[in-house]
């Protein structure tokens, strides 16, 4: 990487929070968590009932999307289907290692291996 500047990526953009934004505003809830690398919004991942990430990512014409997840260091370019390899983002770069997976705690149904994607 040559540290110039990725159209689509902004190392200074910070987390929306500790947890998809749309699922914890209409009750939901998520397997993985996905960061956006150019604005920091946290959805839930393409496996999740909602894949909040993708859409949001979209719809605001986003390109890059990074793991959430503690010990996952990755960019997925939405346009190409590869990985990517990208500067280092602004913190926190995980959700806390104390929320669950799935998550968040208390909203996770019995089933929910049944409804993933």
């Amino acid at each position: 990487m040559t540290g110039e500047p990725i159209p689509g990526i902004d190392p200074a953009a910070v987390p929306s929070g500790d947890g998809c934004a749309e699922c914890l505003a209409g009750g939901g809830w998520w397997f993985h968590l996905r960061r956006c690398a150019a604005c920091g919004h946290i959805g839930c991942c393409d496996s999740s009932p909602a894949q909040h990430a993708t859409k949001h990512a979209r719809q605001a014409g986003h390109p890059f999307l990074v793991s959430f997840e503690p010990g996952e260091e990755w960019f997925w370019n939405l346009d190409t289907g590869e990985y990517y390899e990208g500067p280092p983002l602004a913190p926190p770069t995980a959700h806390p290692v104390t929320q669950p997976t799935p998550g968040p705690a208390g909203r996770v149904p019995a089933d929910w291996q049944s409804q993933l994607h």
